[in-house]
C-alpha cells in the first residue's frame, strides 16, 4: 500500500512546481518507483518532470460516461464497459525511469458519474499496491480526495507565498482537511518564494494563529522563473539550486 503524499495550495504560488521537485528527491534517494497523480484540473505536472501527456483519466471517464449516448459507441461490441475501462486508465500511465503518472485531467460535466468514478476508484487502488509513494498534486479544494475517488493521504503539504493572505488561504484548506474526516498522520506548510528565504513578522504570526506546522521556507530563485520562461523542467535545476537545497532540507523532515 502506498504511502499518499497530498501536495496541496492556491493557484500561483508554485505548488506543482515544489512537488515535481518532492518527486525528484524521493526518486533521488531510491524510494521508487513513485506514482505522481496530477489531480489540478490545470494539470501541469508533467511539464515540471518532463514528460508528454497523451490522455487524462477525466477524458477517459467522460467517453465511457457518454458511451450510450454517442453517435458511435467507442466501446467495441462484446466487450464490457468496466474491462474498456480498465484498458483505457491503463493505457493513460505514464512510464519513466523512476516514476510513473496519471494526468486526471476534467473535473465532471452533467449527469451521472458514480459507476466511472467506482471503476477508477478501484483501478487506482490497484495501483496503489505497485508503488511504495503516491505524490498527488491537488486543486485547493482536493476534490478527488474528498469524493473519494484518490485514496486517503497520511501526509498533507500545504503550500503558500509569503503573504499574510496566502497563509489564511491554507489555513482553510486545513481546516477543509479536518472537515472531511481525511486524518493524515502529518500536516506541514511550506512557504515559497520567500525573499532571501526568509520570513516577515506578519507571516510568521499568522502561520501561528492558523495553527500550521512550518516545516520550511523555500527561497525566492530567478532560475526558476527562467526555467519556465524557456520551457524547461524544473526537475533539470542544478543540484546547487536554492530551491532544489531547500526542499531537501525540508522533506527530510518529514522522515518518509
Amino acid at each position: 500500500m502506498s504511502h499518499v503524499i497530498a501536495v496541496a495550495g492556491k493557484g500561483g504560488v508554485g505548488k506543482t512546481t515544489l512537488c515535481g521537485l518532492l518527486i525528484q528527491y524521493l526518486c533521488e534517494q531510491k524510494k521508487g518507483p513513485i506514482l505522481a497523480v496530477d489531480a489540478d484540473a490545470n494539470s501541469n505536472l508533467n511539464e515540471v518532470l518532463g514528460v508528454e501527456v497523451e490522455a487524462t483519466l477525466g477524458d477517459i471517464r467522460e467517453e465511457i460516461a457518454r458511451a450510450e449516448t454517442a453517435k458511435e459507441n467507442p466501446i467495441p461490441a462484446g466487450v464490457s464497459k468496466a474491462d474498456y475501462a480498465e484498458f483505457k486508465f491503463n493505457s493513460a500511465l505514464i512510464e519513466d525511469d523512476d516514476f510513473d503518472m496519471l494526468v486526471m485531467g476534467r473535473t465532471q460535466g452533467k449527469g451521472c458519474y458514480c459507476f466511472v468514478n467506482g471503476l477508477l476508484q478501484a483501478q487506482l487502488a490497484k495501483l496503489q499496491n505497485n508503488y511504495p509513494y503516491m505524490v498527488v498534486d491537488n486543486e485547493a479544494g482536493m476534490e478527488h480526495i474528498s469524493r473519494g475517488v484518490l485514496p486517503n493521504m497520511q501526509t498533507a503539504i500545504l503550500v503558500s507565498d509569503c503573504s499574510r493572505r496566502g497563509i489564511q488561504a491554507v489555513g482553510r484548506i486545513k481546516k477543509l482537511i479536518e472537515e472531511c474526516d481525511m486524518h493524515p498522520q502529518q500536516i506541514g506548510l511550506i512557504v515559497n518564494r520567500a525573499p532571501n528565504g526568509v520570513l516577515n513578522e506578519g507571516t510568521k504570526e499568522e502561520i501561528e494563529i492558523q495553527g500550521l506546522n512550518l516545516l520550511g521556507v523555500v527561497p525566492q530563485d530567478e532560475l526558476v522563473y527562467e526555467y519556465d520562461c524557456e520551457g524547461r523542467p524544473t526537475v533539470e535545476l542544478p543540484e546547487d539550486s536554492p530551491v532544489r537545497k531547500a526542499m531537501s532540507e525540508i522533506v527530510k523532515k518529514l522522515n518518509l
